[in-house]
């Protein structure tokens, strides 16, 4: 056996472990905030001008949903205009290597 399980074969625990992986990953714009968090902390108005396809409420969604996962850290600063940063937590360092994993692959179909 080449040290894959077969779906069937599966126990509750890596099911549990796959849906939580993919609840980070998953989602058509979660890898390209990620990695443009990887780089370093960036403020929103920077992540709204590298991602100008995005609308804005679901670039709110997916921060928020990524900052409750705990992948993202989120600072809010008191000051006027309002500044909040996001950077990765070190749940989210964990994923990169994977990511950038994903992003060779792409470079293989292009």
């Amino acid at each position: 056996m080449n040290g894959i399980k077969q779906p069937e074969l599966m126990v509750d625990e890596d099911r549990l472990l796959i849906k939580k992986a993919l609840e980070v990953v998953c989602g058509k714009w979660r890898l390209f905030i990620l990695l443009h968090l990887a780089e370093k902390t960036r403020r929103y108005s920077e992540l709204r001008r590298l991602l100008p396809d995005v609308s804005e409420k679901v670039l709110i969604q997916e921060l928020k949903a990524l900052v409750v996962l705990g992948v993202l850290e989120k600072e809010s600063f008191n000051e006027v205009p309002p500044r909040v940063e996001y950077r990765l937590s070190e749940r989210g360092k964990a994923v990169m290597p994977l990511l950038l994993q994903i992003k060779e692959i792409g470079r293989h179909f292009v």
